[in-house]
Formats: structure tokens, C-alpha cells, sequence
């Protein structure tokens, strides 16, 4: 019985809920790629730049 009851309160808490519009969701998604292609850019770059230093460390003589 509480179980029934659980969902009823989560029924009426979901029409409370103010969904965004596509405008909206689109604008985030983009906003979530563009930092997400900075990042592995900046991240790869990071790692060339150490994988280098390293290389020239070992290889030194």
C-alpha cells in the first residue's frame, strides 16, 4: 500500500516539475560539447607536452 502511495506522491511532484523548452536544451547541449571539446583538446595537448618532456628526459644521455 505505501508503495501506491510512494507513486501517487511522485506523479504529483512530476507535474510540478518545469521541463525545458527545445531552445533551451538545445542551447545546454551545445554548451556541454563545447566545454567537453575544450577539455579533451586541452587534456591532449597536456600529455603530448609531458609524453615529450619525458621522451627527452630518458633519452638523454
Amino acid at each position: 500500500m505505501r508503495l501506491f502511495k510512494f507513486f501517487g506522491l511522485v506523479g504529483t511532484e512530476m507535474k510540478k516539475v518545469t521541463w525545458p523548452t527545445w531552445a533551451e536544451n538545445r542551447r545546454d547541449s551545445w554548451t556541454v560539447i563545447s566545454v567537453s571539446l575544450f577539455f579533451i583538446a586541452f587534456f591532449a595537448l597536456f600529455d603530448w607536452i609531458i609524453q615529450l618532456l619525458l621522451t627527452m628526459l630518458t633519452s638523454w644521455h
